[in-house]
């Protein structure tokens, strides 16, 4: 079950089905694309994503999959991976609570958001060896740009789960908190957010994903930047900002 709900201009979306970690089955991933697509039409400033109970999300809801007749590219490239990329170009920051297992498609929603804060305790990796299946939804992507060839192979091979705090170390995600700690610190970053610049924000976070995808070179890079504050100049926040910055005032910005 996929549960929304709304504090002021943050949407809080919650993978509710403790009784199997939230496990993901086809039905359950259609809702989170469907939750996605109303917090868009809501208009929200910023979205946080999290599971309810011990995890966050253990992958695959695979107990009643046959692998002699499984889909495999009907799910992963007709349902994982649409809804992967639709989340990561949501149009406004997206903030994640990594807890317990984050593991398969739980550790996907990971990579597709764009700040993840992470328990101590959250449990991180590929468990894929028992399986006789193999890394998906991004995993070697994420694993072998931050860890590189040697720690990821590893990962893969012997199935260890790094602990969140080990996670954030090697440069996976963002900030790792005690687990008690760790929804409110992210509900709290949220909305301090929504309450920012809006189209600044999601010019930098265009940026980034082309930087990275297109494997941008620094003076590439630079004249990208460029452009982007040229048409921020347009905005009413960024004359509220230098406004205010002149005034010697906090901003009021309006995201827009």
């Amino acid at each position: 079950m996929i549960d929304i709900a709304y504090t002021g201009d943050v949407a809080h979306i919650t993978l509710n089905a403790p009784d199997r970690l939230n496990a993901l089955d086809e039905q359950a991933l259609h809702g989170l694309d469907a939750a996605y697509d109303e917090a868009e039409r809501a208009g929200v400033r910023a979205l946080v994503l999290r599971g309810e109970g011990r995890a966050f999300c253990a992958g695959r809801d695979i107990s009643a999959v046959d692998p002699r007749n499984d889909d495999v590219i009907g799910y992963l490239g007709g349902i994982v991976t649409p809804l992967l990329k639709r989340m990561s170009e949501f149009p406004a920051p997206t903030f994640a609570v990594a807890h317990g297992a984050c593991l398969g498609v739980g550790l996907g929603l990971l990579i597709a958001t764009d700040v993840v804060y992470v328990a101590e305790t959250a449990k991180i990796g590929s468990p894929f060896a028992a399986l006789g299946a193999t890394l998906d939804s991004g995993g070697h992507a994420l694993f072998l740009d931050r860890l590189g060839h040697h720690k990821t192979l590893d990962l893969i091979y012997t199935g260890r789960l790094m602990s969140g705090a080990e996670a954030v170390t090697a440069g996976l995600f963002s900030r790792v908190f005690p687990d008690e700690e760790v929804v409110q610190a992210t509900q709290d970053a949220a909305a301090a957010t929504a309450g920012g610049a809006t189209r600044a924000f999601l010019a930098s976070k265009q940026l980034v994903r082309r930087i990275r995808d297109e494997r941008l070179a620094l003076w590439e890079a630079v004249e990208i930047e460029n452009a982007a504050q040229a048409a921020l100049c347009d905005t009413e926040d960024y004359r509220e900002g230098f406004a205010a910055f002149q005034e010697k005032r906090r901003p009021g910005f309006r995201g827009r």
